[in-house]
């Protein structure tokens, strides 16, 4: 590995330490499907977009909701405390196109149908209010 790249990749690796993130990749439903759920909680403080997508009615809010459980246990780890009332907010929150898998229909006179079965990749990115560290 050359030198450039080297700094670089320890660059890449001290800005992971300070950002909290968690990542979901290859859920069955379509992107655009989950960047209705997604929309709902960007810039919310955590507690309060965890009640919204506790009582949303959308399938993609469960995988959501486990998800930011993940990045606040995440943000927990690499601090060493508890997250604290309004103190952790959802500061990034993005949809990704994932695999397409394509599958033939039966259609009259022998022709077939395709159907794309959409995947997505959500990333979400915790931030605190009161920087301390």
């Amino acid at each position: 590995m050359g030198a450039r790249k080297k700094t670089a990749a320890e660059a890449r690796k001290a800005a992971l330490k300070t950002q909290y993130f968690a990542k979901l990749n290859g859920v069955p439903s379509s992107p655009r499907k989950m960047r209705y759920v997604v929309d709902m909680i960007r810039g919310q403080e955590v507690n309060r977009a965890l009640g919204i997508l506790r009582f949303s009615n959308k399938q993609a809010a469960q995988d959501v909701e486990k998800l930011l459980r993940s990045a606040i246990a995440n943000w927990e780890t690499k601090t060493g405390r508890k997250a604290e009332e309004g103190e952790l907010y959802v500061s990034r929150v993005f949809v990704d196109q994932g695999v397409t898998m394509k599958r033939m229909r039966p259609a009259p006179q022998g022709r077939a149908y395709r159907i794309r079965k959409r995947s997505n990749h959500v990333t979400l990115y915790l931030d605190s209010k009161n920087d301390e560290n």
